[in-house]
Protein backbone atom coordinates (compact mmCIF):
# COMPACT_ATOMS: atom_id res chain seq x y z
CA UNK A 1 0.00 0.00 0.00
CA UNK A 2 1.28 3.08 -1.21
CA UNK A 3 0.95 6.35 1.10
CA UNK A 4 -0.38 9.64 -0.65
CA UNK A 5 1.41 12.81 -0.03
CA UNK A 6 -0.11 16.22 -0.05
CA UNK A 7 1.43 19.20 -0.63
CA UNK A 8 -0.49 22.60 0.12
CA UNK A 9 -0.34 24.67 -2.65
CA UNK A 10 0.11 28.51 -1.06
CA UNK A 11 -2.59 30.80 -1.25
CA UNK A 12 -1.63 33.59 -3.50
CA UNK A 13 -2.64 37.31 -1.62
CA UNK A 14 -4.44 39.41 -3.89
CA UNK A 15 -1.97 42.09 -5.76
CA UNK A 16 -2.76 45.39 -5.15
CA UNK A 17 -3.84 47.84 -7.90
CA UNK A 18 -1.36 49.56 -10.02
CA UNK A 19 -3.77 52.55 -10.23
CA UNK A 20 -6.63 54.05 -8.86
CA UNK A 21 -9.55 56.27 -10.49
CA UNK A 22 -11.15 59.14 -8.62
CA UNK A 23 -15.12 59.23 -9.25
CA UNK A 24 -14.67 61.80 -11.34
CA UNK A 25 -11.76 59.68 -13.68
CA UNK A 26 -14.15 56.64 -13.66
CA UNK A 27 -17.24 58.26 -14.50
CA UNK A 28 -15.39 59.79 -17.58
CA UNK A 29 -13.58 56.41 -19.11
CA UNK A 30 -16.81 54.92 -18.64
CA UNK A 31 -19.24 57.68 -20.54
CA UNK A 32 -16.47 57.64 -23.02
CA UNK A 33 -16.46 53.55 -23.07
CA UNK A 34 -19.95 53.40 -23.72
CA UNK A 35 -19.90 56.20 -26.93
CA UNK A 36 -17.09 53.67 -28.44
CA UNK A 37 -19.23 50.60 -28.82
CA UNK A 38 -18.65 46.71 -27.31
CA UNK A 39 -15.78 46.76 -29.26
CA UNK A 40 -13.21 48.66 -26.91
CA UNK A 41 -12.13 46.75 -24.06
CA UNK A 42 -11.00 49.58 -22.16
CA UNK A 43 -8.31 52.84 -22.20
CA UNK A 44 -5.16 51.58 -22.26
CA UNK A 45 -2.39 53.55 -20.69
CA UNK A 46 1.10 53.56 -20.74
CA UNK A 47 4.46 55.95 -20.88
CA UNK A 48 6.67 57.24 -23.19
CA UNK A 49 10.07 58.72 -23.94
CA UNK A 50 9.60 62.20 -24.96
CA UNK A 51 9.01 65.86 -24.28
CA UNK A 52 11.57 68.25 -22.42
CA UNK A 53 11.52 66.57 -18.75
CA UNK A 54 11.91 62.94 -20.62
CA UNK A 55 9.17 60.77 -20.48
CA UNK A 56 5.05 61.25 -21.65
CA UNK A 57 1.79 59.68 -20.27
CA UNK A 58 0.14 57.76 -23.55
CA UNK A 59 -3.89 56.77 -23.58
CA UNK A 60 -5.76 54.83 -26.30
CA UNK A 61 -8.59 52.95 -26.53
CA UNK A 62 -7.60 49.13 -26.38
CA UNK A 63 -9.85 46.34 -28.36
CA UNK A 64 -8.34 43.63 -26.33
CA UNK A 65 -6.25 43.01 -23.27
CA UNK A 66 -2.99 41.58 -23.87
CA UNK A 67 -1.19 38.30 -22.02
CA UNK A 68 1.12 41.21 -19.78
CA UNK A 69 -1.29 43.47 -19.23
CA UNK A 70 -2.21 44.62 -16.00
CA UNK A 71 -6.23 45.53 -15.58
CA UNK A 72 -8.16 47.94 -13.05
CA UNK A 73 -11.53 48.15 -13.36
CA UNK A 74 -13.28 50.49 -11.13
CA UNK A 75 -16.82 51.82 -10.71
CA UNK A 76 -17.40 50.40 -14.40
CA UNK A 77 -14.44 51.71 -15.74
CA UNK A 78 -11.95 49.51 -17.19
CA UNK A 79 -7.88 51.06 -17.27
CA UNK A 80 -5.32 48.42 -18.94
CA UNK A 81 -1.42 49.11 -17.88
CA UNK A 82 0.70 48.98 -20.83
CA UNK A 83 3.21 46.29 -18.67
CA UNK A 84 6.21 48.46 -19.69
CA UNK A 85 4.49 51.13 -17.53
CA UNK A 86 3.69 49.50 -14.62
CA UNK A 87 6.63 50.20 -12.32
CA UNK A 88 5.93 54.10 -13.59
CA UNK A 89 2.81 54.51 -13.14
CA UNK A 90 2.59 52.12 -9.19
CA UNK A 91 0.38 54.22 -6.81
CA UNK A 92 -0.80 56.54 -9.28
CA UNK A 93 -4.37 58.25 -9.13
CA UNK A 94 -5.97 58.86 -12.08
CA UNK A 95 -8.60 61.73 -11.56
CA UNK A 96 -10.16 63.96 -14.35
CA UNK A 97 -10.89 68.17 -14.07
CA UNK A 98 -12.65 70.25 -15.68
CA UNK A 99 -12.09 74.32 -15.82
CA UNK A 100 -13.34 77.36 -17.76
CA UNK A 101 -11.12 76.69 -20.80
CA UNK A 102 -10.34 72.94 -21.02
CA UNK A 103 -11.18 69.12 -19.22
CA UNK A 104 -8.23 66.89 -18.84
CA UNK A 105 -6.99 63.65 -16.98
CA UNK A 106 -4.54 64.04 -14.32
CA UNK A 107 -2.35 61.59 -12.97
CA UNK A 108 -0.97 62.04 -9.32
CA UNK A 109 2.02 60.11 -9.29
CA UNK A 110 4.30 59.47 -6.52
CA UNK A 111 6.98 58.32 -8.93
CA UNK A 112 7.08 61.62 -10.55
CA UNK A 113 10.11 64.07 -9.54
CA UNK A 114 9.52 66.62 -11.80
CA UNK A 115 7.08 68.21 -15.01
CA UNK A 116 7.79 70.30 -18.09
CA UNK A 117 6.75 74.01 -17.49
CA UNK A 118 3.81 73.51 -20.63
CA UNK A 119 3.30 70.45 -18.83
CA UNK A 120 3.26 67.66 -21.89
CA UNK A 121 5.86 65.72 -20.12
CA UNK A 122 7.35 64.63 -16.71
CA UNK A 123 10.47 63.10 -15.08
CA UNK A 124 9.40 59.51 -13.97
CA UNK A 125 11.28 56.89 -11.95
CA UNK A 126 10.24 53.46 -11.51
CA UNK A 127 9.03 52.05 -8.43
CA UNK A 128 11.02 49.72 -6.49
CA UNK A 129 9.84 46.38 -7.59
CA UNK A 130 8.49 45.85 -4.19
CA UNK A 131 6.79 48.51 -3.62
CA UNK A 132 3.55 46.66 -4.06
CA UNK A 133 3.70 44.78 -1.58
CA UNK A 134 4.03 48.13 0.66
CA UNK A 135 1.09 49.73 -0.88
CA UNK A 136 -0.98 46.50 0.92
Amino acid sequence: MTEKTTIATPTRRPRPKVMTLTPAAAARVRSIMASKGPDIAGLKIGVKKGGCAGMEYTMTWAESVDKFDEVVEQDGARVIVDPQAVLYLLGTEMDYKTDKLSSTFVFNNPNQQSACGCGESVNLVPAHEDAGEAAE
